[in-house]
């Protein structure tokens, strides 16, 4: 792995892009996990998550608005964990690996809530919206490994 010299322009360009993919992460976790207090956002993941083999129990116990909150919460305590990595380091690791659960499951959606996939023009087609988190996966697992930038 190639690390930069801190007087290089590379390491600025790096470190630009550090920060872009960290508080762009900030924001769409606090926005998606805001979002998941209202009944609109319950309703639309209620398929995804009783199709889940590990989240589908969740409706037999818990309301939907109460399973969509429990979500919402994880996702806004992770993105207030990714702003505090800012000033704390030894969170980078915690906070990833929060990231890394977080958009494994939602990736997974993709393949266990039927009626997901179909075909136009002969070309596999899904609801893209979730394929966004293959960043946030790479992101979640970088800062997993990562050290002082």
């Amino acid at each position: 792995m190639y690390v930069a010299n801190k007087n290089s322009n590379s390491y600025v360009v790096s470190s630009v892009g550090y920060y872009i993919s960290l508080f762009g992460s900030v924001l769409i976790l606090l926005w998606v996990g805001i979002f998941k207090f209202t009944p609109t956002e319950a309703q639309a993941i209620k398929p995804l998550i009783e199709n889940h083999p590990m989240t589908g129990w969740m409706y037999n116990v818990l309301h939907v608005q109460t399973v969509s909150n429990m979500i919402g919460m994880v996702e806004i305590i992770v993105a207030i964990l990714l702003l505090l990595t800012l000033k704390f380091e030894q969170l980078k690791f915690y906070t990833g690996m929060g990231m890394c659960v977080i958009f494994l499951m939602t990736l997974s959606y993709v393949f266990t809530t039927p009626n997901m996939w179909s075909v136009i023009d002969g070309v596999p087609h899904t609801d893209f919206f979730i394929l966004k988190d293959l960043m946030y996966l790479g992101f979640g697992i970088q800062l997993m490994i990562s050290r002082k930038l």
